[in-house]
């Protein structure tokens, strides 16, 4: 392993672990700018999958050294549309969410939370098959 793989190793990872950083934020354009630092993650990852460069995939006349493999090529320039559209999306709703409310920080959603606290006393009062105790009444002990 040479030391360029293990850079861009290093530079995917350290993308791909600011970007959740940042999409983990209640800012919604820390969760775009994470969301941007994990595409530009997804396209040097695909390219360094790809290995190192060859020759072009097409030649004019006889094949003498190995060529390169436009798979990665075309995967990151698919994934670079991918990433652009959803980020213009998430540009928008977050424009949206920042004239509506006036501020692009995501809260707490009330209703989630109800139904969470409605679980979680629904777990903890015993059923018919406990007692007051927290024993179960099924057996003879």
């Amino acid at each position: 392993m040479n030391s360029v793989d293990v850079t861009m190793t290093l530079v995917v990872g350290g993308l791909f672990t600011a970007g959740f950083h940042l999409m983990l934020q209640r800012s919604l354009m820390r969760i775009v700018f994470g969301f941007i630092l994990l595409g530009h993650g997804t396209n040097l990852l695909l390219l360094v999958v790809g290995g190192s460069p060859g020759r072009p995939p097409v030649l004019d006349g006889e094949e003498t050294a190995p060529t390169a493999d436009p798979l990665p090529q075309a995967m990151a320039l698919t994934a670079i549309v991918i990433t652009f559209g959803l980020t213009v999306f998430l540009v928008a709703l977050a424009y949206r969410s920042w004239r509506l409310s006036g501020h692009d920080e995501v809260r707490d959603d009330v209703e989630d939370r109800r139904i969470g606290t409605a679980r979680e006393r629904a777990r903890n009062e015993p059923g018919p098959e406990h007692d007051a105790h927290g024993t179960t009444n099924g057996g003879n002990r």
